[in-house]
């Protein structure tokens, strides 16, 4: 233990050896037609390459697994490159002098989609992608770098990071076991990519031969069913093409078709791993070069220099993870012994972490309640405080380096339902057997969206689930108040909100037992019988410490406990931030919904989506569906009553910091829209 509290020191001090050697500026365009936002002024999109050159050698990347196994150039370091994109005022003194580092996911650029409620844009440019402006009026430098190795240029701009391969020493190719879970949710389909996903096809490690004989894949319903090996002439390694399978190291054929629903595992021998780690590296150097540095080793001048007084960083679902990871890891000390974030925003990462620097291991995999179960994604230690495992008798602590280098950030972790239900998200406040609450940190803080689904609100309509999906509309309104309160905590001005999650010494986080008593009997709507509980996964000595599964698919351990958020007889969550929408409710939102058996896995829950249940608008057809929630005139006799309602749970989350005034109004205006007292 001495020897690691010594090792972790020795960091904070190290030389600064790792760097940005080069900036290469490709295109430096005015945003939004050059609209001029309040006192931030006009903004700028500068985009690019950057060349970062990491030291092997030096400790404080120390924790890159396979490091030393990259190229080296001349120098003996190791490079790397990524794509960068920066929006900026075109005055840098007329901003806040701080950056907002959107983590993108799956090279997708999600910060002012987000915030500013603009389009989705990977090339951020017009007035349309600024949105309603709100990043730029407060005057942030939104920055993007790519930190992925596995995302791919699809045509869709996405960010790219160039991340070397690892060879053996003698400079032979490397090879190990590799696992690939594939589960489709139609019939028909015959070949798939080892990794795909909605949001893009991650670049997988490619089959070390096409034979298929040194391989296995296997099918199974669920999990816990017994496999059914998949005969080595009913697939191969190909996609189809015109019909036709066409070999492909990266792409699974199934003669007979994937069954919907089902579980496909694929292990094979894998060729050429990537250093994953130096995507971490790249991060911190990047972000360290904008706030710290004046100009690249050619003299290309920082185009933040001298205007950058604080950094923060944000994350949606896998880049959430990201952060959580990034600091876990000790990254959040740069080479000069320069904090890198001061502050942490982490939208729905449940516990977990993820596979973002481990051999043959991708990022983009995560569990949940039917898929992924052995992606690793969530492992011990899981909370950002001291914790012990009393089954393996090991203790830990997500922010133990970093509280060791003295550069803990301050951290948010925003959830909604759904991770609570799918991605285990509470292990990040109780211990591991589901037993007691823990004490947050000082500098953590913890939000439950109550009722709210993983993807933010939707069309209400079932697609693959059972019941139509969920509607809140929750990710701006919240996450702009709570940008606004990290600011201020860091800068010392006044303390955020306080954390608002639920608890076992409260009654507000139970078991599933407890749950299903509890949820109203509503007609047609089941009740899930099954909830995400992370497994303790073995995939032998040495990945943890050097990256290297040696146990392909790792052995499956008893589960971690995990608990989901009580509900009020409506079926709305008691806990957490309840927007006007939950507190003064026209229906039940949940972050759960199960997978309509026409897409198989009919008694699984859908691993993103929630649900809306609308009320009867009268006593009399509330009467007639056998609904036990009562109506929305029996609740709200006349609009005034309803509107009053809200007003004054808007303004209460306006005075606890939950809800900026520009957001007050526009809830309100919205409500004001809505009409069940006349004629329908």
């Amino acid at each position: 233990m001495l020897a690691i509290f010594a090792l972790l020191l020795g960091l904070n001090v190290s030389p600064a050896r790792a760097k940005v050697i080069r900036l290469k500026i490709d295109k430096r365009v005015p945003f939004a037609e050059g609209h001029s936002f309040g006192q931030s002024g006009p903004y700028e999109k500068i985009s690019g390459r950057m060349i970062v050159e990491v030291d092997p050698d030096d400790p404080a990347n120390a924790r890159i697994n396979d490091l030393k196994l990259a190229p080296h150039n001349k120098r003996g370091k190791v490079e790397c490159w990524t794509d960068f994109c920066l929006l900026k005022p075109v005055d840098p003194r007329r901003g806040n002098r701080r950056i907002l580092y959107d983590v993108h996911n799956r090279g997708n650029k999600l910060a002012v989609w987000t915030f500013n409620e603009g389009e989705f844009s990977n090339t951020p440019s017009t007035m349309a992608d600024a949105g309603n402006g709100f990043l730029m009026r407060q005057g942030y430098s939104v920055l993007w770098t790519g930190w992925n190795g596995d995302v791919m240029d699809e045509g869709n701009s996405q960010l790219l990071l160039g991340a070397p391969v690892a060879r053996k020493k003698d400079g032979g190719t490397i090879t190990g076991k590799a696992h690939v879970e594939i589960c489709v949710d139609d019939e028909g389909i015959f070949s798939k990519p080892f990794f795909g996903t909605p949001w893009g096809t991650s670049d997988a490690y490619p089959a070390a031969s096409l034979d298929n004989s040194t391989a296995t894949l296997t099918m199974r319903p669920r999990r816990s069913a017994e496999a059914v090996e998949v005969p080595r002439d009913r697939w191969a390694f190909a996609k189809l093409k015109n019909g036709k399978p066409t070999p492909d190291a990266k792409n699974l054929y199934v003669k007979d078709g994937f069954r919907p629903g089902w579980l496909y595992d694929l292990v094979y021998p894998a060729k050429n791993p990537r250093v994953t780690g130096l995507g971490f590296a790249s991060l911190r150097d990047c972000v360290s070069f904008f706030r710290h540095a004046d100009e690249d080793d050619v003299g290309t001048p920082n185009p933040l220099a001298g205007y950058v007084e604080r950094a923060y960083i944000f994350g949606i679902s896998q880049s959430g993870r990201v952060t959580h990871h990034f600091v876990y890891d000790g990254f959040n000390t740069d080479e000069a012994g320069n904090i890198v974030f001061d502050g942490v925003l982490a939208h729905i990462a449940g516990s977990g972490k993820g596979m973002f620097n481990y051999r043959f291991q991708m990022t983009t995999v995560c569990g949940s309640s039917h898929k992924m179960h052995l992606s690793g994604s969530e492992f011990f230690p899981l909370a950002p405080m001291p914790q012990t495992d009393p089954l393996t008798g090991r203790q830990g602590d997500s922010l133990a380096i970093a509280r060791v280098k003295g550069h803990t950030p301050k951290m948010m972790f925003t959830q909604t339902s759904t991770e609570y239900w799918n991605r285990a998200a509470s292990l990040l406040h109780t211990d591991v057997e589901g037993k007691r609450d823990l004490k947050l940190p000082p500098y953590v803080r913890i939000y439950l969206m109550s009722g709210a689904q993983h993807l933010g609100g939707g069309e209400n309509t079932p697609g693959i689930c059972q019941q139509p999906r969920n509607t809140l509309k929750h990710r701006g309104p919240l996450l702009r108040a709570l940008l606004v309160a990290l600011d201020r905590w860091v800068c010392g001005e006044i303390e955020p909100p306080t954390s608002r999650y639920p608890r076992i010494d409260d009654g507000t986080l139970v078991d599933l037992k407890s749950f299903r008593k509890s949820f109203p009997k509503i007609p047609g709507v089941n009740l899930p019988n099954y909830y995400w509980r992370p497994y303790r996964l073995d995939f032998g000595p040495r990945f943890h410490t050097q990256g290297i599964a040696d146990i392909v698919p790792p052995k499956m351990g008893p589960q971690f406990n995990t608990l989901v958020p009580a509900v009020d007889a409506d079926g709305n969550e008691i806990a957490g931030i309840r927007l006007p929408g939950v507190a003064v409710p026209l229906g039940t939102y949940t972050g759960w919904n199960l997978r309509d058996p026409k897409h198989g896995a009919g008694e699984m829950l859908h691993w993103l989506d929630g649900m809306y249940l609308p009320f009867a608008r009268t006593h009399e057809q509330q009467i007639e569906r056998h609904d036990p929630r009562p109506s929305v005139l029996d609740r709200y006799p006349t609009r005034e009553n309803y509107l009053a309602h809200m007003a004054e749970t808007s303004l209460q989350l306006y005075k606890d910091g939950l809800l900026l005034p520009e957001d007050v109004i526009t809830i309100l205006q919205t409500a004001a829209q809505r009409n069940f007292w006349g004629k329908q």
